[in-house]
């Protein structure tokens, strides 16, 4: 069993467990007749029932307006449920330490304030980060570099029910205004449906970026389905390298397969083994798995993503116990990494501990 899908079946558990034991903790804290209570676990629970909605692709088959809350309300619940099981367990903690009353997490307005001012907080603050976009800037010098070249980098853009074209637009100002050479996507530029790109008329946003782009699949893509996917970068313009190299700007750039595609994947140095070598090699591959490949086969910089850096804490613990490196610079022998945290977001628009992002790779003669 892949990664993936063993984290997918990790979400949904862990969702499920929430579900349960949230559910539970607000009626029990809540300061009112059993009537009301049941009514707010209920517009709990169908709030909820839209993250399975989404996650199982059933949205697809609503109205667009419908998948688009449902999305969103579904997936916010999802976050802010993960924090009300936090602030419940520490509640309980806090009370048999006798920091807090004993009563405070039955029938209490005291207890009730403190759980949903938290979550509250803690959103409002996690969704005004994420729509603040940062620069990471990197400069290499090489001496296979003859000019200096300047590339704009990210990834995981996740355009879908939550990133609409609107959002997609203010990204591609983003990044035409670093005035780029080229623009390269590592994978993930799809969510998981490619219907809310199509009937949005993303793809035209991609046109509008000033300089050649080239892109990677990312598991997403797959999701989606790769064939629907295959064909949005070709209407969007974007150059797909899928176990395969080409030269611009005197650079090679090379674009591996996803992860997900185990029998299709090939290995990186079958496909650049007829890369010149005298040139500086630039590999885009979308998850962040064996970064040994990239070292032994003599790759100059490899773009990830993937991983979100966990997108909300604690969340990034995770991703960093599962990757060698799970975001930032990195470096193995002659090789330079730079794991991206994403410029989008899959699921709740949130980031909290974590940050969108972009890379702005400037290349300099040694």
């Amino acid at each position: 069993m892949n990664f993936s899908r063993l984290a997918g079946m990790l979400i949904m558990l862990s969702a499920l467990a929430a579900l349960v034991y949230v559910a539970f903790c607000i009626y029990r804290v809540l300061p009112l007749s059993n009537g009301w209570k049941w009514t707010a676990v209920c517009i709990f629970l169908l709030a909820f029932a839209g993250f399975f909605l989404a996650i199982s692709g059933k949205v697809n088959q609503l109205p667009m307006g419908v998948a688009t809350v449902l999305y969103v309300t579904g997936n916010s619940c999802l976050i802010a449920s993960l924090y009300a099981m936090m602030l419940f367990v520490l509640m309980r903690v806090l009370q048999f330490c006798h920091v807090l009353p004993a009563g405070i997490h039955t029938d209490s307005w005291a207890g009730t304030a403190l759980v949903f001012g938290t979550i509250a907080v803690l959103l409002t603050y996690g969704g005004i980060h994420y729509h603040h976009k940062y620069k990471e800037e990197i400069t290499l010098t090489s001496p296979k570099i003859t000019r200096p070249v300047k590339v704009v980098l990210a990834s995981d853009l996740h355009i879908g029910y939550h990133n609409r074209r609107a959002e997609l637009g203010r990204w591609i100002d983003l990044i035409n205004a670093e005035h780029p050479d080229l623009v390269l996507f590592g994978g993930d530029i799809i969510d998981r449906s490619i219907r809310a790109l199509e009937e949005d008329g993303d793809a035209a946003e991609f046109h509008r970026i000033e300089a050649p782009v080239y892109g990677c699949l990312g598991n997403h893509e797959y999701y989606a389905g790769v064939e629907e996917a295959e064909n949005f970068y070709r209407e969007a313009g974007i150059h797909l390298l899928k176990n395969e190299w080409t030269e611009d700007c005197g650079i090679v750039i090379a674009g591996r397969d996803d992860n997900s595609n185990k029998y299709g994947r090939k290995p990186l140095e079958r496909f650049i083994s007829d890369a010149g070598r005298d040139k500086f090699l630039l590999l885009i591959d979308h998850q962040p798995e064996h970064l040994e490949e990239a070292e032994e086969a003599g790759v100059d910089f490899q773009f990830s993503g993937h991983t979100h850096n966990g997108q909300i804490w604690p969340a990034s613990i995770v991703t960093h116990l599962k990757f060698e490196k799970s975001y930032g610079r990195y470096a193995k022998g002659n090789t330079n990494y730079y794991i991206t945290s994403g410029l989008g977001i899959w699921g709740g628009k949130f980031r909290i501990g974590t940050r969108s992002e972009y890379v702005v790779l400037n290349l300099l003669p040694e």
